[in-house]
């Protein structure tokens, strides 16, 4: 058996952490300690395994394809919109019909939900503004281009139009308080959806250009850090250069979303987030480009991310929508939301085969959860954004993961909240990687046979099946000085000593195969050894647990 009295401790520093982070209300929350987080939910941290549905899907009777596909994704969370044209039709008269049916639905295929608040911004669109609002200009004005005509956007300077879109959305929270207060169904609220605007730097109406020539505010100046060279206090052009319109467009949508975020916590206290539709990462490290219609300007890009925490506190996190299927795009886009004081979290990703392994990255590196977008059997495809399927054959890459994590998402969420976690995804070279452990290296390589080096093979062209395009991935937990968790498929996994072990000639001192069960006991199915070991742990193309404890001679 495994040395009982590491993985005890490791559980009981789990246990602990619990309860340490439990308050008195069980109130979904944000939880950080030591630079990590997570998504506290009934009380400990929660593994975000979910799934977006299609936009259209927000109607009662396009719900069942929807809950057919979170069961085959095994999914424990449901990301769905709720549009304001939908609750508000006429103005001051709200229904809420279909948010109580979803609620009631949820529960009856117990999983959570994530509300998606579809407002004044639908990727930077008010197509899901009530018709009352988006075709009145005079009341509720779009944002105008320095030819003096007016875009397709709101403008966030609006006033009628934020007090309108705050007013519906204080209702709806006060709605989900009265019927979901007590249960917790929601865990989690996006406010508003990829704001920003294209091919528009900023609203250069005479609002705007009046705020535009106002000092820049002392918040933001403290989080956001001028241009080498630039004064420190001033006007937004007088500080920023090159990049004061879209810090400013920035600052003004998020103080737009801060004030409907903040009415709405004032009576249902949930987590709130914003999505950005990004712009390339660039190289973590260094500084951004200023915007040259290149992306949505005003969205809460990385390079922004401190503008949002000054003028948005009622913000938990900003998350990355990943629809670059470049495996360096996705792991810079990660590293560049992956920052002091912003929560890790996917709640947007591609659903095309290629996707399924960053998810072993991603919960890897310690987010709270991630999202891949369609995770529904409606007769539709974003293709080629996404997959051409809309059938199982679409949600089955994603199962596979879903359901190594699914039966250990608590242990999961409590270890990446410790620090524990790590996480690789095969990349589009097919090279290598490594993973720096407390007193280990770990070094995952892709595309080996099970048995023996691929220096052997007389065919150095011949490989496994299944592998002609990346799909292979590996998340690991460090449980203690030498033992780990480790979880993935179509990888080899060896590990040598390093630091405190540097040197020391080390072997597989147990390796056990098995699986958890609901009340978090660990139970082993086999040991692996031989064949199975000495060439490293291969992990086959069905996703794989093993409990790993290493030793030095």
């Amino acid at each position: 058996m495994l040395r009982p009295g590491l993985f005890t401790r490791a559980l009981a520093l789990a246990a602990a952490c619990a309860s340490v982070c439990a308050q008195a209300s069980d109130m979904p929350r944000i939880a950080e300690q030591n630079g990590h987080y997570a998504l506290m939910v009934d009380g400990s941290p929660y593994l975000m395994l979910a799934g977006q549905a299609q936009n259209s899907s927000n109607y009662p009777a396009a719900l069942p394809k929807v809950w057919a596909a979170l069961r085959d994704a095994h999914a424990n969370t449901l990301e769905i919109p709720v549009a304001w044209e939908q609750i508000e039709p006429k103005e001051g008269k709200f229904d809420f019909g279909w948010v109580d049916t979803l609620v009631k639905q949820a529960r009856e295929n117990k999983v959570r939900l994530v509300l998606l608040w579809f407002g004044t911004w639908k990727n930077t669109g008010p197509a899901y503004a009530p018709e009352w609002v988006k075709l009145d200009n005079a009341r509720f004005p779009r944002m105008v281009n320095k030819d003096g005509k007016p875009d397709c956007c709101l403008s966030p300077f609006g006033v009628q139009t934020r007090e309108a879109d705050k007013r519906a959305f204080v209702a709806l929270m006060t709605h989900l308080k009265q019927i979901d207060g007590e249960r917790h169904t929601a865990i989690m609220v996006q406010v508003e959806n990829e704001v920003g605007s294209y091919k528009l730097a900023r609203d250069y109406a005479p609002a705007a250009e009046a705020a535009y020539r106002q000092p820049v505010p002392a918040a933001v100046l403290a989080r956001q850090q001028p241009p080498a060279g630039r004064p420190r206090q001033g006007s937004w052009r007088e500080v920023y250069g090159d990049f004061a319109e879209q810090y400013f467009h920035a600052w003004a949508i998020a103080s737009y979303i801060e004030d409907i975020a903040k009415a709405g916590r004032a009576v249902c206290d949930l987590p709130m987030y914003v999505n950005n539709a990004l712009r390339d990462p660039g190289t973590p490290g260094q500084p951004a480009a200023p915007f040259k219609d290149d992306f949505a300007s005003g969205g809460p890009t990385f390079d922004v991310l401190g503008i949002y925490k000054a003028a948005a506190p009622h913000i938990d996190f900003v998350g990355p929508d990943i629809y670059m299927p470049e495996s360096n795009k996705v792991a810079a886009n990660l590293e560049r939301f992956q920052q002091p004081g912003n929560a890790l979290l996917v709640p947007e990703m591609g659903n095309a085969p290629g996707y399924a392994r960053y998810v072993w990255q991603i919960l890897g590196r310690g987010a709270m959860g991630v999202a891949p977008f369609g995770i529904d059997y409606a007769d539709y495809s974003n293709y080629p954004l996404g997959s051409p399927y809309t059938d199982k054959r679409m949600v089955e890459p994603f199962a596979q993961v879903y359901a190594a994590f699914a039966p250990m998402q608590r242990q999961w969420a409590r270890w990446a909240f410790e620090g524990r976690t790590h996480g690789v995804a095969e990349g589009d070279d097919r090279a290598p990687q490594t993973l720096a452990l407390q007193g280990w290296k770990a070094t995952v390589s892709f595309r080996e046979f099970q048995f023996g080096e691929r220096e052997w093979l007389h065919d150095k062209s011949d490989y496994p099946l299944g592998t002609d395009k990346p799909n292979g991935g590996l998340a690991l937990a460090q449980l203690g000085p030498d033992e780990f968790l480790v979880v993935g498929q179509r990888a080899r996994l060896k590990v040598s000593g390093a630091g405190a072990n540097a040197g020391k000639p080390s072997m597989w001192a147990r390796v056990e195969e098995g699986h958890f069960e609901p009340d978090g006991r660990w139970v082993m199915e086999r040991v692996w050894n031989g064949d199975q070991t000495d060439y490293g742990l291969n992990l086959p193309a069905t996703p794989t647990v093993l409990k790993v404890r290493m030793g030095t001679y």
